[in-house]
């Protein structure tokens, strides 16, 4: 179970999957846990953070990443500047 990550995709990419008319989520800077019931796509507009999946290595995401979280993930997100980003369940 991996994290894939973006960096700065293109627009085009963003269009064509429709990101700009998905739902925004927001959050402070905090620390929990989480688990993916689903698959979940999210662009990030504003925010650093970094995600510990509990098997695998720590992934930094941030402002301009276009992350995809697989479902059945365990992790623990770090928000460490509050973060503002659009996102997709599958």
């Amino acid at each position: 179970m991996q994290i894939q990550v973006t960096r700065n995709p293109d627009e085009s990419l963003l269009t064509e999957l429709g990101v700009r008319d998905w739902p925004i989520w927001e959050k402070e800077a905090s620390t929990f846990p989480w688990h993916y019931d689903a698959t979940e796509t999210c662009y990030l507009l504003e925010g650093d953070v970094v995600v510990t999946p509990e098997d695998g290595e720590p992934v930094q995401i941030q402002a301009g990443d276009l992350v995809t979280f697989p479902v059945g993930m365990d992790c623990t997100w770090e928000i460490r500047a509050a973060v503002r980003k659009h996102y997709r369940f599958e």
